[in-house]
């Protein structure tokens, strides 16, 4: 039996832990657990210690793989806690839309949005959206994401929906980046049932959930409340349903007008609540007092060219704790990077480097459920790690429209080295 290697990367210049207990609000969101000339030790896909300086010599032995981390960031592997993966098609016939200032609700009413992917979507088959999305959660690796959240949501249809999460699963088990799914049958009223919505949302309550967990397709059920896609009591309906059939819950809210939907989130005491653009302070309140995570995509409203960002400021010092996530979709935010997402929430929620830090890694892991095992570099932990070709973690930020990665390992596997995957 040959002996056991291990993973020691060590002469960290700047090793970013992030940890600590649950979630980060307030304050604590600027502990990034910065170790300065650190090391880390993975042993059997776990990280086994953390430390500064010499301390890996006590761990090593000459059959271990030893990583010079000199020059180098170390971050728990990203997590990005909102997309929308799986789906066929584009829509980048929308930019002269969007350019010539028409809004995101008006192109949905006209047949467009997010109602044009669900055509195309109907029309693959499993096979063709995996092979999709398989692309994209390969460009996000090689971005520094090792865990994502992925909705479904572009069905509109029991059958598609099912498909949809099918793919995930397939996706899950058959390359390296974690997929936690959620069922978001109520993103948009299809175009069949325009003129009976109630018909729709029985379809969603009683058939779509139960079916979706009969075959545990999915641990999260979602909702879009915004004007004009589904209104307070309807998510209310919808989202209690969800409860009832054992799903975790959370809701797309406030992300063009306010519409209370921090607030319910709040009343709901819903996992996380989600785009927040326009939440009011009352909302932000609820949410702040239910522990309720916001989960900001601030390259979302750049896209939309909304001309206002979620007020990250705000929810902080209320004591709502903040995630950050790309909502990665062909229509508002085709991009796979949560690096760009970093500076994004730097310039436009005017976030500080260690918040964005926290809000990518430790607390994107709670508003997913996986805090126990990711998101932060704490022995114990699985080894999800992304070494980043910078010097400190505001030159991550700073240093922006580059692929910054150097090596991503993932449950101790180098999954990713010299930018490019293995």
């Amino acid at each position: 039996m040959g002996i056991a290697m291990k993973t020691i990367i060590r002469n960290i210049d700047c090793l970013v832990t992030c940890r600590g207990e649950g979630v980060k609000k307030g304050s604590d969101m600027m502990d990034a657990g910065i170790i300065n000339d650190g090391y880390v030790v993975i042993d059997a896909g776990r990280i086994a210690a953390v430390g500064e300086g010499e301390g890996y010599r006590e761990h090593l032995k000459p059959s271990d793989l030893v990583i010079d981390g000199a020059g180098k960031t170390v971050t728990p592997g990203l997590i990005d806690g909102h997309t929308h993966l799986v789906y066929a098609g584009s829509r980048e016939f929308e930019l002269p839309l969007k350019l010539a200032k028409v809004g995101y609700i008006d192109i949905l009413k006209a047949g467009g949005g997010i109602l044009s992917s669900v055509r195309d979507t109907r029309a693959a088959s499993r096979e063709e959206l995996v092979l999709q999305a398989r692309k994209r959660l390969d460009l996000m690796l090689t971005h520094g994401t090792t865990t994502v959240e992925s909705k479904s949501g572009y069905g509109l249809d029991l059958e598609t929906e099912m498909k949809m999460l099918r793919a995930n699963r397939l996706l899950n088990d058959s390359q390296p980046v974690d997929i936690v799914s959620t069922f978001m049958g109520a993103h948009a009223v299809p175009q069949e049932y325009k003129e009976d919505r109630e018909g729709y949302i029985r379809l969603i309550v009683e058939e779509m959930l139960p079916k979706v967990r009969e075959e545990n397709l999915a641990e999260f059920a979602d909702c879009f409340c915004e004007h004009g896609v589904f209104d307070i009591e309807e998510t209310r309906r919808i989202l209690t349903a969800a409860r009832a059939q054992g799903f975790k819950i959370k809701l797309h809210a406030d992300e063009v007008v306010s519409t209370g939907g921090a607030e319910l989130a709040g009343e709901m005491k819903a996992v996380s609540a989600e785009h927040l653009v326009a939440a009011s302070q009352e909302g932000m309140k609820a949410m702040a007092d239910n522990n309720v995570i916001a989960i900001l995509l601030p390259t979302t409203s750049f896209y939309l060219m909304l001309e206002k960002f979620a007020d990250a400021r705000k929810m902080i010092e209320l004591g709502v704790p903040v995630a950050l996530a790309t909502d990665c979709n062909p229509g508002t935010s085709p991009t796979e990077s949560l690096q760009i997402v970093m500076t994004y929430a730097c310039f436009g929620l005017r976030m500080m480097p260690e918040e964005i830090i926290n809000a990518v890694t430790l607390n994107a892991a709670c508003s997913i459920g996986r805090e126990k095992e990711i998101g932060s570099i704490e022995a114990g932990k699985k080894a999800d790690l992304v070494i980043f070709d910078a010097k400190n973690l505001n030159y991550l930020i700073y240093h922006f429209g580059v692929n910054a990665v150097d090596t991503v390992i993932k449950d101790g596997n180098i999954v990713v080295k010299g930018g490019l995957k293995c």
